[in-house]
């Protein structure tokens, strides 16, 4: 999943406004069919989105779809398999999200006209020599060690005011890991870029 290098800067992310609209458009799709309980509706969208009649490859990546009711935080779920196609990441983690966060209980249809959805497309995973070298606000972190692995999205810091370093331990905490385990060899931490965009889960 990662690209080894020296630390850069995580490359920008990509996605025109067409294709913003269509993901929105899916990730609504997906929200609805898992709150009425029809998850098979929304992986059969999520299929026909991915594998359009033309024969054109389809973009592959990965996607995180946070849930939004009154502004606050309702289910935050990703797929970071960037190998899947983009619109079956996303489809899958708005069912998810939906339907999986273990921190809530299932988000049910009667909320969906005060929800708020917030698709993530994520960009290459770039692991970082020094640590301390990703951009607060710009770059998301992922710390890996063995099968522990935690990931922070790039505007996490900048909501709850993060430094470097508290950005680093909330994201080794995420992983289960000491707060201090980004300083240790053993540990993987990278960093990546997201292309954010969303609207409301009802139009």
């Amino acid at each position: 999943m990662a690209i080894v290098a020296p630390p850069v800067n995580a490359p920008e992310v990509d996605v025109s406004p067409d294709e913003q609209t269509a993901l929105l458009e899916l990730a609504r799709v997906a929200v609805a069919a898992a709150a009425r309980g029809d998850v098979e509706v929304a992986r059969r969208a999520a299929l026909s989105a991915a594998h359009p009649s033309s024969d054109l490859e389809p973009r592959r990546g990965a996607a995180f779809v946070t849930l939004l009711a009154h502004g606050d935080l309702r289910g935050c779920i990703g797929l970071l398999d960037a190998s899947r196609p983009l619109a079956e990441s996303v489809a899958g983690a708005a069912i998810a999200a939906v339907l999986h966060d273990w921190r809530f209980r299932p988000v049910t249809e009667d909320e969906l006209r005060d929800v708020v959805i917030e698709v993530s497309v994520l960009g290459p995973f770039i692991v970082l020599d020094d640590p301390t070298t990703f951009r607060i606000g710009i770059d998301g972190l992922l710390v890996e060690r063995g099968v522990d692995r935690g990931l922070l999205l790039p505007e996490v810091a900048t909501e709850h005011g993060f430094g470097t370093r508290a950005m680093l331990q909330a994201v080794c905490g995420k992983a289960g890991l000491p707060a201090d385990a980004w300083r240790d060899r053993r540990t993987r931490v990278s960093a990546f870029r997201t292309k954010r965009f969303g609207g409301p889960a009802i139009v």
